[in-house]
């Protein structure tokens, strides 16, 4: 399972990227991020930041496998 950290202004959440379904700006420069069977979280940064975060997550984890 691949995990990626999202900062917040109430504080962090390790969010497992299987579980993200989409992805909405929101006010004040913040991102919801909505969960398969879930709420959504509001997230600090721009849809492109969190984009960036998410994919990060996804290509260390593919290099794990791949060195295994």
């Amino acid at each position: 399972m691949n995990f990626t950290l999202l900062h917040s202004r109430g504080g962090d959440y390790m969010v497992a990227l299987q579980n993200i379904a989409y992805l909405r700006n929101d006010e004040n420069g913040q991102t919801k991020v909505g969960m398969i069977g879930g709420d959504s979280l509001l997230v600090v940064g721009g849809m492109e930041d969190i984009v960036t975060k998410i994919m990060d997550g996804a290509a260390t984890d593919k290099s794990k496998h791949a060195a295994s």
